[in-house]
């Protein structure tokens, strides 16, 4: 994965709203490369820049949190804080997604 990838993944998370999730794969979609979720995945675990470069709000397409580099607590205090509500280890992606355009 290349930095540009990154970097395109890190741009396009900072448009992810306060307040609201995406999933790996629509950010995937969202910088051009469809298939590559689990790279937008590696690219958030090496986020140099979190919590102000918002990877806490990408999640799975399931509504499960994915991973956090920080820890799972730390991603779940973060989105609480945002108003996200996690119930069972999940988020309503109707209530609280985001979808590019």
């Amino acid at each position: 994965m290349s930095n540009s990838f990154a970097e395109k993944v890190y741009v396009a998370m900072r448009r992810i709203p306060r307040g609201k999730v995406t999933t790996y794969k629509a950010l995937a979609k969202a910088v051009g490369h469809p298939k590559a979720a689990r790279a937008v995945g590696n690219a958030c675990n090496r986020n140099p820049d979190a919590p102000r470069t918002p990877c806490h709000r990408v999640i799975a397409s399931d509504g499960s949190l994915g991973g956090y580099a920080h820890g799972l607590k730390k991603k779940v205090a973060l989105l609480k804080r945002e108003g996200v509500i996690v119930s069972r280890g999940k988020i309503d992606l109707k209530e609280f997604g985001y979808w590019f355009k």
